[in-house]
């Protein structure tokens, strides 16, 4: 699997809650884009740091306020 793809699996949301989804829908429809408009080491680098971005807008929405 190719750096890029093995990223783009994590943006994956169906599986979530749909108010989950709706935190997470558009991270992984911006990781599409950048995916799309090239492929090289900085693709990769903008995309883990999307994910990462993600993966803390879900938590804030987990954690009790």
């Amino acid at each position: 699997m190719n750096p890029i793809a093995h990223v783009m699996q994590f943006f994956k949301y169906s599986h979530l809650p749909p108010h989950l989804q709706a935190v997470s829908k558009p991270f992984a429809d911006l990781a599409q884009q950048v995916a799309e408009a090239s492929s090289n080491p900085e693709t990769e680098v903008a995309l883990r740091k999307l994910l990462e971005a993600k993966d803390a807008a879900v938590r804030a929405v987990l954690v009790p306020r």
